[in-house]
């Protein structure tokens, strides 16, 4: 019998003891898969309210994230960020006042790096403009004929693709900032006690093309930051995104730990090791999900889906750690049904069934089961079997 426990970082403890392990293993980069709705956001939470603090900083915790022990970005980061919908004036997005960004804007005149990322990211006829000592932004269309649109709400995505771009730019210039040997060389001395930079599933609202680029640039930047001690600049990246975590992990191969989170049935967490073959599964995996979403698209499911989707569970099983792919299988009556249809057609030699159709039952069977797939938080060991 296989002792899974051997293979976890962490088995079945709090997340405030997850968050701990990440901030006592001193590595360079710590990179985490889990799932939406498994806890990742709360993990960032988690970490930066256990971070351990100096003796003489223990009066605030609060004080000590501001102080620049550590920087984050999570969904909550986007908070600091709001829209002014006057109906009679342009809409603004207003920037709440805060020390990064008015390092990075004001002192370290990064305007123009944060708007060409942006661009990269999204569409480069998009022109952000800053204003009111970079208090508030508006947006226009530029279409390239020397004419603009008047000022625009950009989409909730391109407005998420903005604060990434903001934020990269700051951790790009912390980089640069600490690359520099000697404090006394440095722009400020703001950062030089600076640990950690934990990011919670940076944008998501990217297509592939993009979100491989994302994850290159970000790696590229973590590779540059100078890391020689044990107490250097460290960085715990979290994501639920199987393409942006495969990009990252062969990016960053050899700099540090990679995991899967798990939540076991009754609340409590585990960290699965996720480090050499065990990583290989994500790009066939993507593959083959995408073949299944492309038939599903164009109604063209047939035969050799079902195989692949089998293959696609067994995949998923088999990253998860689960002994049987079946596990996996929606709980509910039609469970026999479908392991039944599944491993018919995975094995099926009779002659007379080379036929490649399916019926429709059968193809809202595959339907479903992949969308199945997608409800992440589905995955959950610790479920009723």
């Amino acid at each position: 019998m296989v002792d899974e426990s051997k293979d976890k970082a962490v088995d079945h403890k709090e997340l405030s003891e997850v968050a701990s392990y990440l901030e006592n293993s001193h590595q360079k980069i710590q990179l985490i898969y889990a799932f939406n709705g498994t806890g990742k956001t709360r993990l960032s939470r988690e970490f930066i309210e256990n971070f351990s603090l100096e003796e003489d900083d223990k009066q605030s915790k609060r004080d000590s994230v501001d102080g620049y022990r550590i920087i984050y970005y999570n969904s909550f980061t986007e908070d600091l960020f709001y829209w002014d919908n006057d109906v009679e004036n342009a809409p603004k997005l207003k920037i709440h006042p805060n020390k990064f960004t008015d390092w990075i804007l004001k002192d370290q005149g990064k305007e123009g790096d944060i708007i060409n990322i942006f661009q990269e990211y999204t569409n480069s006829k998009i022109m952000p403009k800053f204003h009111d000592d970079y208090r508030e932004v508006t947006f226009s269309f530029e279409s390239g004929d020397n004419q603009s649109s008047d000022t625009m709400k950009i989409s909730k995505g391109e407005e998420s693709n903005f604060i990434w771009s903001i934020f990269y730019s700051l951790i790009e210039g912390i980089i640069e900032n600490l690359n520099i040997i000697d404090p006394d060389d440095r722009d400020t001395s703001d950062f030089n006690q600076l640990k950690y930079i934990f990011i919670d599933d940076p944008v998501s609202s990217l297509d592939e093309n993009h979100l491989i680029q994302l994850a290159v640039d970000l790696s590229s930047l973590i590779k540059k930051s100078i890391y020689i001690k044990k107490d250097d600049l460290r960085f715990i990246v979290t994501t639920h995104n199987t393409l942006f975590y495969n990009v990252m992990y062969n990016e960053l191969k050899g700099k540090g730990k990679s995991f899967f989170l798990e939540r076991d049935g009754d609340g409590h967490f585990s960290l699965m090791k996720k480090d050499g073959d065990s990583n290989k599964i994500f790009s066939y995996h993507l593959y083959i999900k995408s073949t299944l979403e492309e038939a599903v698209r164009c109604e063209c499911i047939e035969k050799y889906h079902v195989m692949l989707l089998r293959n696609l569970y067994e995949k998923t099983a088999n990253f998860l750690g689960y002994k049987n792919w079946s596990e996996l299988l929606p709980k509910d009556g039609r469970k026999g049904y479908v392991s039944r249809v599944m491993n018919y057609y995975s094995h099926s030699s009779v002659v007379g069934e080379t036929t490649s159709s399916l019926s429709e039952p059968e193809k809202k069977m595959v339907q479903y089961l992949l969308k199945h797939l997608d409800k992440q938080t589905y995955y959950q060991k610790g479920e009723e079997k």
